[in-house]
């Protein structure tokens, strides 16, 4: 073969290079619980595939947890999850990540080898043809930044403080910790003497106590501190609730976060005023003098006293509110607290610090969301994870306040045990319409008012009801 005739020929093998059309991207899916298979995962080609799914039909028992598409309309969460994966709303990514919305929302962490979530309704909620694996989306959190999943937390804080989920007068912060059984080298915590050291990982929260919805959240190492991983969680709420100058949030936390140098970050460093129980209870014997106590009910007094701790960087004073409980001297029980900020102290002690304790409730309500276990210990990727379930605490919140009792009684594992992940029904498309019917669910009539006719309903509410993950197909729901 002549040299002109080889030139040619080798021309003619590299044609394919200058189609406009690449080769298809591919990932790797989860398509029963033996069955893994690459697919492809471009755009056109998860429009093709989605597109076929519906034209099939779709039969299952996870078609509950299209009832949340709606309220992710509601709240703009197509917008967040596209701009934290830096993404158009035409890729995988974004889609990927509602896939952990969801999937957060079923109280589920993760596809195991003994479970799958694929041919059961919940692949195409997602905009998605099929399940990603567990290397798939660890790639995905892998590749976003912790400071990426703060911005997620502070426009979704935004989004749900305008639509009244919270006002942010009163908070409540408190570190969340949770077993770990990682074989890192690691500080070990114990929750009193007589327990052994675990290793845990820690997260750090700050809940609206007056709704007992959470604002934001930290991720830290086990050897961050309270006094450390606190000013960044306020940091974050801060650029949440931007509170006026006449506005001063009240923040309240346990005695774990009594320190002077954290009093100090949050009196000189922040718009919100600190209140926490002192950490040696009983002060000095003049501070205890019956004239300094003020009764305000049987078997319950008050005292209040400037006061300047040692080591302080404040000029001003701050203030220790003191309270005694008993009738007679030799029942007398003090409990001593610390405030930033000049207050009525009964108001504060009486009223707005036991209501601390809802930060315990919404743990146990809603941990199962993806707050009750902890895997990897790659911060970044815990904070993508975790982020998500906040997402999808906030989505499952607007349900329950909009559906009433008896949902807004049931915690996140009943509702995934009885609305997300078992009720009956099938998917099938008509004109530019997906009806989602269900068969013998509970509380229908309740359901019924609120879903059917979605699209009428969402547009009363000044809402275009056209799903943009499922390509411009309404939502529509009936009951069977």
């Amino acid at each position: 073969m002549s040299s002109e005739s080889l030139a040619t020929s080798g021309c003619k093998k590299k044609l394919y290079a200058a189609r406009p059309k690449t080769a298809p991207q591919q990932i790797d899916t989860k398509r029963t619980q033996r069955i893994r298979r690459a697919e492809a995962c471009d755009p056109p080609s998860l429009e093709r595939q989605v597109r076929q799914l519906l034209a099939d039909k779709i039969s299952g028992n996870q078609v509950g947890i299209w009832l949340l598409a709606a309220e992710h309309l509601r709240l703009g969460s197509w917008d967040l999850l596209c701009a934290w994966a830096q993404a158009s709303g035409q890729t995988i990514w974004p889609r990927m990540a509602l896939h952990l919305v969801h999937e957060a929302a079923l109280c589920v962490n993760g596809v195991r080898k003994d479970r799958s979530l694929t041919q059961k309704g919940f692949e195409l909620v997602n905009g998605l043809p099929f399940v990603p694996t567990d290397f798939a989306i660890h790639q995905l959190l892998a590749s976003h930044s912790v400071a990426e999943a703060q911005a997620l937390q502070v426009a979704l804080g935004k989004i749900r403080r305008a639509s009244g989920h919270f006002q942010g007068r009163l908070l409540g912060i408190d570190p969340h910790r949770i077993k770990s059984s990682t074989k890192r080298q690691m500080r070990r915590h114990r929750f009193d003497a007589n327990q052994q050291a675990l290793k845990m990982s820690q997260c750090f929260f700050c809940l609206d106590l007056d709704s007992s919805q959470p604002l934001c959240f930290t991720l830290a190492s086990a050897a961050r501190t309270v006094t450390q991983a606190t000013p960044e969680l306020l940091h974050l709420s801060r650029q949440i609730l931007n509170p006026r100058p006449d506005q001063t949030p009240l923040v309240v936390a346990d005695s774990e976060h009594h320190s002077i140098e954290l009093l100090d970050a949050v009196h000189l460093d922040t718009p919100f005023e600190l209140l926490v129980p002192m950490r040696s209870p009983k002060p000095d014997p003049d501070a205890l003098l019956p004239e300094r106590f003020q009764p305000r009910w049987a078997g319950y007094a008050t005292a209040k006293e400037a006061f300047h701790p040692q080591k302080s960087r404040s000029l001003e004073p701050y203030y220790r509110f003191i309270q005694r409980s008993g009738e007679r001297p030799e029942d007398y029980e003090y409990d001593c607290f610390l405030a930033t900020a000049d207050r009525n102290e009964v108001e504060a002690l009486a009223l707005h610090y036991p209501q601390r304790w809802r930060v315990e409730e919404f743990f146990k309500f809603n941990q199962a969301l993806g707050w009750h276990r902890t895997g990897t210990l790659n911060l970044n990727i815990r904070y993508g994870q975790m982020t998500m379930a906040l997402l999808a605490q906030a989505a499952i919140h607007q349900m329950r306040q909009r559906l009433g009792q008896p949902f807004s009684h049931w915690d996140a594992t009943h509702l995934a045990r009885e609305i997300f992940g078992s009720l009956e029904g099938d998917i099938r498309v008509k004109d530019d319409t997906i009806l989602v019917t269900f068969y013998n669910a509970p509380q229908a009539q309740q359901l019924r008012q609120h879903y059917e006719n979605l699209p009428g309903k969402l547009r009363q509410e000044g809402i275009e009801p056209i799903v943009p993950w499922l390509y411009g197909f309404q939502l529509d729901f009936r009951f069977r």
